[in-house]
């Protein structure tokens, strides 16, 4: 028996030396977009990795147009809505516009192209894709686990502040657009009056908000059942998976298209709105001279289309072989730059009349002055002609025009009147969202629909985006252990548990700056450096040429070699070049946030306390940990592998290609023969005579694509002499 065990990995070579089944022909014409059980009959016969952790066939979108949907709602989410537009006004209009166009061409198309090949060629999750080009990057999958886990912890709770807003816009009037009184002084409330009624609500009302990161706060309930809610929606959206997901997908990634159209054609009848978009498209070319903006482009880049997060590779996995996934690499990115363009006309037309409204606002306070003190000016060589009392028949340009001439002899009760330094005034992020953009549709008629259709636009677009973040966390662990994969119910519903959890952070009253804080560091420099060892992996260490190959295999037809070139220098370059810049912005520029100060009712920027720099730290390093440990670990693993008793090698060997030991030992016993590499003499010998036999040669190549109709191995040198003493052994 023994004697039969170790003479068995012998027999094991001449098993793995026939010829896989070819995959049935396609027409490289028609993209089949085949069930389930198709998809598993083709790639999971050819490799036992493309099926379910339990062995049941892996599921597969239904059409082509549900997986662009889920692609497009992952991409576009809420930073096309409020990061986008807040760096074109901030960076020159319509001069960042072309900037971010250049990235996205030569970096941003590139590396999404790239995920979206590998995902499609290895039919696996992050982890699995990056193990497959070797054990020791099996830790850049973890890495985007953690990654997807820290966005995931912070995005629901925007989306829970979405909901929060559009439960409150079933009101009227509503509740941001006047201040309240105070029921002891019977006055407006004193903090109110120092800000405006919407930054009020917001600071106040929605998040009760401390003055700085040091004060904790007690936790707030009404947020914190609306954080509930927002993780109950999303774990019932994808307790199912891909199947009940992408049926969700089909509203909430067209609904937000709808309701974008929908606020350009209103916004456009407003005053004001040629205004805004006059300011958002005049470009300033000076500032392509700024390496901050250079690095605010790659960076928007970098987060638009999701790169690093593994939900574009987890989505691409669920496709069948032929798909053209270059052309969805395009229209994708296509789609996510014009609905940023789109995002961006709509606010600034809203912004342009806010703006305005302001503006003429200001213009009729002060000519209310002078009306008031036309008695004792009238007289004066200053005193405007306008008609003091109709201050609508007065424009912002005459208004400007006199204050310029005789702005120094009006005193200081009369002020300056500038819509340029009204829309100069950019709000970032949810400021944008729940301030300025909540204040702009109060002053629409019918205020609370407006309103309502916003938010769920918002909670829409969090939705989309937070089901592909999730996917990119539950597709890798149910591919790669097998009990979880057995158990995708079990594991949805704890994820999100865990995740509501640890999300109580985020509603104490200091929970805001929480948010800033993962949103800065925590996610931002995991993710790059992810992205960085993820273009390394496949233009440098599989090989540029080698991934193209494969992908002509699985296309039908070769890419242009420019992407070869682009992976190789100009991608790792441009992402190496932003971690850099991103590293030292920190360490030259000590980190801060914007509080919120109730005394002067205004904002505030404040260094982040030393616990909270270390508690950054630690976030980055344990989202980033994984890639070295896995490099250690599967290291370590080979040198005890090697190490092994002749006996103790031969059993593993036998073991791995029976199923009972693992993907490491089995790489070490086994290794593919590349179609130009010259074997020794004797194994060419002993191909031959099979060759003969089988009326055929076989030929192969190491692959990217797990599906090849012909595949032969050979054993490493050590494994070699090995079995020739067992052979020797045997005939004696």
């Amino acid at each position: 028996m023994e004697q039969g065990l170790l003479t068995l990995p012998l027999g094991m070579v001449y098993i793995l030396h026939a010829e896989k089944p070819p995959l049935p022909a396609d027409d490289p014409n028609e993209s089949h977009w085949l069930d389930e059980g198709q998809v598993e009959s083709q790639f999971g016969a050819a490799h036992g990795a493309g099926g379910g952790a339990d062995g049941q066939d892996r599921p597969a979108w239904d059409s082509k147009l549900q997986y662009v949907l889920a692609q497009v709602g992952f991409s576009v989410g809420l930073g096309n809505v409020w990061r986008f537009p807040y760096l074109c006004h901030q960076n020159g209009g319509g001069a960042f516009m072309v900037l971010y166009v250049v990235l996205l061409v030569v970096v941003g198309v590139p590396l999404f192209f790239m995920e979206l090949a590998a995902g499609q060629c290895i039919r696996q999750g992050s982890i699995g894709v990056w193990k497959h080009i070797s054990p020791k990057l099996a830790g850049i999958g973890y890495s985007s686990c953690m990654v997807c886990f820290y966005v995931a912890l912070y995005y629901n709770v925007i989306i829970a502040w979405s909901l929060f807003y559009m439960g409150n816009s079933f009101q009227y009037p509503l509740p941001w657009e006047q201040c309240p009184v105070d029921t002891a002084t019977n006055d407006t409330v004193k903090e109110c009056a120092g800000s405006s009624p919407t930054s009020y609500f917001w600071f106040r009302k929605a998040l009760d908000i401390t003055n700085s990161i040091d004060e904790s706060g007690k936790f707030n309930p009404i947020m914190t059942g609306c954080l509930l809610a927002a993780w109950a929606i999303v774990a019932l959206g994808m307790i199912k998976g891909i199947k009940s997901s992408a049926r969700v997908m089909y509203f909430s990634s067209i609904f937000p298209y709808v309701v974008l159209v929908i606020f350009l054609v209103r916004g456009l009848m407003l005053d004001g709105a040629i205004e805004g978009i006059t300011y958002m498209f005049y470009p300033k070319l000076e500032i392509w001279g700024e390496v901050q903006v250079w690095r605010q482009a790659a960076t928007q880049v970098f987060f638009a289309l999701g790169l690093g997060y593994g939900s574009v590779i987890a989505y691409s996995s669920y496709n069948p072989v032929n798909n053209n996934c270059h052309r969805d690499a395009l229209m994708v990115s296509g789609i996510n730059f014009m609905t940023s363009v789109l995002a961006s006309l709509v606010v600034f037309v809203v912004l342009g009349f806010r703006a305005k409204n302001i503006t003429l606002h200001c213009v009729a306070e002060n000519l209310g002055l002078l009306g008031d003190g036309e008695s004792h000016w009238s007289e004066q060589p200053w005193w405007p002609e306008f008609n003091l009392s109709d201050p609508g028949s007065v424009s912002i340009g005459e208004y400007r025009e006199w204050y310029s001439h005789y702005s120094s002899l009006v005193g200081p009760n009369i002020t300056e009147c500038n819509l340029e330094k009204e829309m100069n005034k950019g709000v970032e992020g949810t400021g944008l969202a729940f301030i300025a953009f909540t204040e702009a549709m109060a002053l629409f008629p019918a205020s609370p629909f407006w309103s309502t259709l916003f938010f769920l636009m918002l909670l829409n677009l969090g939705l989309s985006t937070m089901f592909g973040t999730m996917q990119g966390i539950l597709t890798p662990l149910m591919d790669n252990f097998s009990v979880l994969g057995r158990h995708r119910t079990v594991l949805t519903v704890s994820s999100c548990a865990l995740g509501f959890l640890i999300g109580l952070l985020f509603t104490q009253r200091s929970g805001n700056y929480f948010v800033t804080m993962f949103d800065d560091y925590s996610a931002t420099l995991p993710l790059i450096i992810v992205v960085v060892f993820e273009t390394f992996s496949v233009a440098w260490v599989y090989g540029a040429d080698r991934f193209l190959d494969d992908i002509e295999v699985m296309l039908k037809w070769r890419p242009p070699v420019v992407y070869k070139y682009l992976w190789k220098y100009v991608c790792l370059l441009a992402m190496v070049g932003l971690l850099a810049a991103s590293v030292l912005r920190m360490f030259f520029k000590w980190p801060t946030y914007t509080a919120w100060n109730e005394t002067t009712a205004s904002e505030a920027s404040l260094r982040y306390p030393g616990w909270a720099l270390a508690m950054i730290a630690v976030l980055i390093v344990i989202a980033t940990l994984p890639v070295p440990i896995g490099y250690l670990h599967s290291t370590l693993q080979s040198r005890a592998v090697s190490r092994l008793r002749p006996q103790d090698g031969a059993i593993a060997g036998v073991a791995s290609c029976v199923g009972g030991g693992g993907p490491e030992v089995h790489r070490e016993m086994y290794t593919k023969c590349s179609s130009n590499e010259r074997l020794d003499a004797a194994l060419e010998e002993d191909e031959e005579e099979e060759e003969e036999q089988r009326g055929g040669a076989v030929h192969s190549r190491v692959g990217f694509l797990p599906a090849r109709s012909e595949e032969h191995y050979r054993l490493l040198p050590q494994r070699e002499e090995l079995e020739e003493e067992r052979e020797e052994d045997t005939v004696l």
